[in-house]
Formats: C-alpha cells, structure tokens, sequence
C-alpha cells in the first residue's frame, strides 16, 4: 500500500494524539473553551474522531473521505489550540509558551496535508 509519507505523518499524529483523548482526557479539558458544554464528552469524541480519521488516512479506498474530515477535525480543535497558547502565556514555564505558540502556525500544514490526501 502506497501511502505519502505526509499523509502517513498526519495519520500517526492522529493515532496518537486519539489515543491520548482516550486514556487522559484530563489532559484537554482544561484547554476546552468554556462555552462548550460536557467538555468530557467532547474530549472523548475528539478522540474517537482522531482515531477514526488516522486509520480512513491510511487506506486509499477511505483516504478522500478521511482527509476532508481530518481538515475539518483541524479547523473545529484550532479554538482549543488557542484558548491553551493564551492560557500557557499566563504561566512561567517558557517552554510551554514557547511550544503553544509555534504549535498554531503548524495546524497550516496539517490541514494542507489533509485536504491534499481528500483531493487524491
């Protein structure tokens, strides 16, 4: 099975980050904005999403689908991603102000990635 090695990137992302959603949910509640309600729930299907999406990105027949659906999945988790850059600049750590800021730009890719592999 031939599969770009971005798109293999971008499914390994997933799994990773899915199965993290799964086992610590904890993780990404507090980075959920807090007009979003039953934020464990949302994390938990955040998750399924992740994974669902990984596994669509790696087979050629489900590839399409999956990548348009990961694009969105990227667009839809961008306001967690910010909410936690902003909170992580109230914060000492220079590393997590460092590492939560540079990860905003690098959802652009990302989602090129993803919409790459839905176009085929």
């Amino acid at each position: 099975m031939n599969i770009p090695k971005d798109v293999l990137g971008l499914a390994g992302i997933f799994a990773v980050s899915g199965t993290i959603h799964l086992v610590k949910p904890e993780v990404y509640e507090p980075i959920m904005p807090k007009v979003i309600p039953a934020r464990r729930e949302v994390v938990l299907g955040s998750g399924v999403a992740e994974l669902v999406c990984a596994a669509g990105l790696l087979h050629p027949r489900t590839r399409s689908l999956a990548g348009w659906a990961s694009a969105g999945l990227l667009v839809a988790v961008y306001p967690a991603n910010f909410k936690m850059a902003a909170d992580a600049q109230k914060r000492k750590n220079t590393g997590l102000k460092v590492g939560t800021l540079a990860r905003l730009p690098l959802q652009i890719p990302m989602i090129r990635t993803a919409l790459r592999a839905a176009r085929g």
